[in-house]
């Protein structure tokens, strides 16, 4: 809806004309009429006077369907037409052709309830033709009053589905492609004849999978709860473009009908695809309190009912006099999909969750105290959370219970990655580093401390980094160290570790002459430049080949390259081609390197 106290030049322009304004500038809206006042309210010369002031400050758009008297009077007052005289409104859509100009412009500034005077040069009215009882030039005037107006949208912008909001719906709204709906709705084709009707209570079905004919999804994904529509749908929409996407019931009726349907939206369940795979779904049954949610690392109590997909339960918590389950979210004291929905749940939330095999219990076959559970089952829990204490955040905590937080997140951390478990230690390292980031203030005494914190975080998830081929991150967390202390040589060997993986081997070389300049006897650091010299032999025999199927395409006797090598084969006791070459791309390879003094080793 436009608001009349937002309206400006923008909305009585042409799609071709152009607003004087500048870049980014926005152009100040008029105040509010008072009544008796009068305006110009667009630059072809419309007015409006106030003369009673309507409910609230929306207002129509074009195609909506408004419901209108008015009073038509030539400027000396003789009147040529009205509404009131045969106490019939005037119920046509706005901007579709069927009032003229200055109406249509007019009526979209006016609330519900409203009646303005509106003044119109012969442009805006009947121009050089005029009508009954208005001579050709003529400006004229009209006196509305705006009963009501009804939303229309055009749902797919092609005319295919025609909307038409009968009542308006909650805030909540609308539901998504994955969300289950409940409708009622009556659907009749052009002669009256009712070709479905829901129950009383209604249906429901997911959105995804659609219901009774094309249209109906499509405009069910534009409603907001118990809003009730009226739906003029083409036969492409209504009866599907072929017969798979007909419903069967629709079969006995012209398959070149309209078909107009009733609708209602009395409720929905929203769906989350709470892993972003379709491989745990949330299904919100009822909604919790509040913004705030479990997240990572909350001391949560829930309650549930675990099942089959047959409805054979499996467990129960919190039930039948059995006692509710804590546990720690993110620490994989419950099944992969269960961890990860809860942490999407504020307190109070009930929801139904469908988990895949994949965050569940796999291939195995697992006995539960109901029942066995068969390998690669898709499991449900209903689940409500009853409570959760969240970690306390940084900025909640004083100085020493940072530095503390820290340090248990490293422990943790560091047990994870001993068992082999690096994502999840490399998550702990990062909350480790939230607790002592550089952008949070610590006195004197602590920044030490703080920063041998921060060191040794980063080490080791660039450690993790590793183990998870995430090499330029490793690169970049072995920087931060290194622009702290320039000679750590952990920094420098996992940094040359990771410019290796990712062929940058003069990068790699230098950064190993720079550790074992800090640390010559480094046994590990040797036993990395031993592997870097391999890797760089190997390099340069593929090098070699690669040149050696070059040259051999050329002409024997034409190639001046070919003759070169040979005279140097010669020189190098007729060593074979491969290795001649590989060796002049090692001479290439020293000669490029910069001067020793850039890889000298900052002293302080």
């Amino acid at each position: 809806m436009v608001e009349f106290s937002k309206l400006n030049a923008a909305d009585f322009v042409g799609e071709d004309d152009e607003l004087d304004e500048e870049p980014g500038e926005v152009i100040e809206s008029a105040p509010p009429l008072q009544v008796g006042e009068e305006r110009e309210i667009n630059s072809l010369g419309l007015t409006k006077k106030l003369l009673k002031r309507g409910i609230g400050w929306e207002t129509p758009e074009f195609g909506d369907e408004v419901t209108v008297h008015y009073v038509g009077k030539l400027a000396d007052g003789a009147e040529f037409v009205s509404t009131r005289d045969r106490d019939k409104p005037l119920i046509f859509n706005l901007g579709q052709g069927q009032v003229i100009s200055g109406l249509n412009h007019g009526i979209i500034t006016m609330t519900k309830g409203e009646t303005a005077l509106f003044r119109m040069p012969s442009e805006l009215a009947y121009g050089v033709e005029g009508m009954d009882g208005v001579p050709p030039n003529s400006s004229v005037q009209f006196e509305v009053e705006l009963i009501s107006w009804i939303t229309v949208v055009d749902v797919c912008k092609d005319g295919g589905i025609i909307k038409k909001i009968i009542e308006k719906g909650e805030m909540m709204g609308p539901p998504g492609e994955l969300d289950e709906v409940r409708v009622k709705y009556t659907a009749t084709i052009d002669d009256g004849a009712i070709v479905a009707k829901t129950p009383e209570d209604g249906l429901e079905f997911y959105v995804k999978e659609g219901h009774l004919c094309p249209a109906l999804p499509k405009a069910v994904k534009t409603m907001k709860k118990r809003e009730k529509v009226n739906l003029v749908v083409q036969p492409h929409y209504a009866f599907g473009d072929d017969k798979k996407d007909s419903n069967t019931s629709f079969r006995s009726f012209p398959q070149s009908s309209v078909l107009r349907i009733d609708l209602e939206l009395v409720s929905f369940k929203p769906v989350v695809d709470v892993t972003g795979d379709s491989k745990v779904l949330k299904k919100i049954l009822k909604e919790g309190e509040g913004f705030v949610t479990a997240d990572e690392g909350a001391s949560v109590t829930v309650r549930y009912t675990a099942m089959l997909e047959d409805g054979t339960v499996f467990d129960k918590r919190g039930l039948d006099g059995t006692d509710a389950m804590e546990f720690v979210t993110d620490e994989e004291q419950v099944i992969a999909g269960l961890d990860r929905a809860v942490m999407t749940m504020k307190k109070g939330e009930h929801g139904l969750l469908t988990i895949k095999p994949e965050y569940g219990f796999g291939n195995a076959e697992v006995k539960q105290d109901l029942a066995i559970i068969p390998p690669i089952s898709t499991i449900l829990y209903e689940v409500e959370i009853l409570d959760f204490i969240k970690e306390k955040a940084p900025w909640e905590m004083n100085d020493q219970e940072k530095i503390e937080a820290c340090k248990r997140k490293k422990v943790e951390g560091n047990l994870l990655f001993k068992n082999g478990k690096y994502r999840r230690a490399g998550k702990k390292y990062d909350k480790a580093l939230d607790f002592v980031s550089g952008d949070i203030p610590f006195g004197d005494d602590d920044l030490k401390l703080v920063e041998s914190l921060r060191v040794s975080c980063w080490l080791n998830t660039a450690a993790c980094c590793l183990k998870l081929l995430d090499f330029h991150r490793a690169v970049n967390l072995c920087s931060k160290v290194l622009d702290v202390e320039s000679s750590n040589v952990k920094a420098l060997y996992r940094r040359a570790q990771a410019y290796m993986e990712t062929a940058d081997l003069h990068l790699a070389e230098l950064d190993i002459k720079k550790a074992l300049e800090t640390e010559p006897q480094n046994r590990e650091v040797k036993l990395l430049q031993k592997s870097l010299k391999q890797l760089r032999a190997e390099s340069n025999k593929s090098d070699a080949q690669i040149y050696t199927t070059m040259f051999s395409r050329m002409t024997k006797d034409g190639s001046t390259a070919t003759k070169r090598l040979k005279i140097d084969n010669v020189e190098n006791n007729n060593k074979p081609l491969e290795e001649v070459i590989a060796m002049e791309l090692e001479e290439t390879a020293v000669s490029s390197q910069p001067p020793e003094e850039g890889v000298a080793v900052d002293s302080s």
